[in-house]
């Protein structure tokens, strides 16, 4: 028996500003119809910032969408023709006023695979330099500077849930600490 599905059609159902929102027509392996939903999202970048002294830079807004603060590393959607490490480093300084000496790729993820095709790449940066931020006008954050214990911290208080932001941080403290 045929394992994949096969997309009969794709029609548009909703636009906005960073994703299309699509009823995905697949046949599925044993011969039934379907229809998922499926978003069509600009990708994104984000960058674990690590100082010298192994403290930790996170940002702090307001998130509509779980109604509360979240404490994330900072990122972001990428502009259209944008390379990813030039992306990379403009989310960390529009969002920190941090600019990273280096930056290491760790991975590229699919945030929310059974429903969107957002492609997030991950980087650490080292040998930070600390300049002025320029948020983007509809963003107001807080910059923070937290040892590894207090990441721990509100990782256990569930301050912090973005995923992204999650893989950054066990990524770093599974190997790539040990390189810093």
């Amino acid at each position: 028996m045929n394992t994949i599905s096969k997309r009969k059609k794709l029609e548009i159902a909703y636009k906005a500003h960073v994703f299309d929102v699509y009823n995905d027509y697949l046949e599925l392996p044993d011969g039934r119809n379907v229809v998922y939903d499926y978003i069509d999202h600009v990708d994104g970048v984000c960058v674990l910032p690590v100082c010298e002294d192994g403290d930790i830079i996170l940002v702090s807004q307001y998130r509509n969408v779980i109604d509360r603060i979240s404490f994330e590393i900072p990122g972001g959607s990428m502009d259209a023709g944008e390379e990813i490490v030039e992306s990379a480093m403009r989310e960390l300084k529009e969002e920190t006023g941090y600019i990273a000496g280096r930056l290491e790729y760790i991975t590229n993820t699919v945030l929310a695979i059974g429903s969107s095709n957002e492609h997030t790449a991950i980087f650490i940066g080292y040998d930070l330099t600390k300049g002025d931020t320029c948020y983007d006008e509809d963003e107001f954050i807080n910059v923070h500077k937290l040892s590894m214990e207090k990441i721990d911290e509100l990782i256990k208080s569930g301050d912090i849930v973005d995923s992204k932001s999650l893989i950054a941080i066990y990524a770093y403290k599974a190997s790539y600490k040990k390189q810093a």
